[in-house]
């Protein structure tokens, strides 16, 4: 199991979240497999909104070996209790879901927490000071993954960087040509779905160009600083 030490923070990675559907599990453990060895991820969210316990805990059980051969953490969305059950390396909250504390107690000290915290950096500092391993700031552009409730800019990545030492994860319609400006901003960890699964080349070729654009705006990032 990757522990908390998978989202202390480092230079800009990425983070994938899975389609919101996935209704060919080996076909797609498949297609994850090439995409986690074209290049860096730090972790897989498998985030299937609404699907029933046996269907997730079915999609933890064929992704989780993938992912834990490259040493990729395994985070699940919303359920901290199924993902204490299943074994996952971590669970992200939403502001509507557990609340952070009730998703600590049941994941325990070791494993990963993240919370989201959409465009406030009020949610963010409360979340970090309870002991979240990472705040998620989004969307940052339309997407049609999901129905954004909030709008960020940013420079709440910028100043989010120069006065807080928990890492931020940047969410919400990502895409290669705009990876760069989120990572040179400040983001430790780029979460994107459509952006790779939907990606004209392929989700291989989708993750290689996603690290070096976040590599440009990680070495941009240094020459500012």
């Amino acid at each position: 199991m990757r522990s908390r030490a998978a989202m202390a923070s480092a230079p800009c990675r990425l983070y994938l979240i899975t389609p919101p559907r996935l209704d060919d599990l080996a076909a797609f453990g498949r297609v994850l497999s090439q995409a986690l060895d074209a290049g860096d991820v730090a972790a897989l969210q498998i985030r299937l909104k609404d699907a029933p316990d046996d269907v997730v805990a079915a999609a933890v059980d064929v992704l989780t070996p993938v992912a834990a051969a490259r040493d990729v953490a395994v985070i699940l969305n919303d359920r901290p209790d199924l993902a204490a059950r299943l074994g996952c390396d971590g669970a992200h909250v939403g502001q509507d879901d557990a609340p952070y504390a009730e998703a600590r107690r049941l994941m325990g000290k070791d494993r990963i927490v993240g919370v989201t915290c959409h465009n406030s950096r009020h949610l963010a500092m409360e979340a970090a000071e309870a002991g979240a391993d990472y705040v998620a700031f989004g969307a940052f552009f339309p997407t049609a993954t999901k129905t954004p409730k909030t709008r960020a800019d940013p420079e709440i990545l910028t100043i989010w960087q120069e006065t807080m030492e928990t890492p931020c994860v940047a969410i919400g319609g990502i895409t290669v040509s705009t990876a760069r400006e989120i990572a040179r901003a400040g983001a430790d960890f780029v979460a994107v779905s459509a952006g790779v699964w939907s990606h004209g080349d392929g989700p291989a070729a989708a993750v290689k160009a996603f690290n070096a654009e976040l590599a440009a705006g990680v070495a941009e990032r240094a020459i500012q600083a």
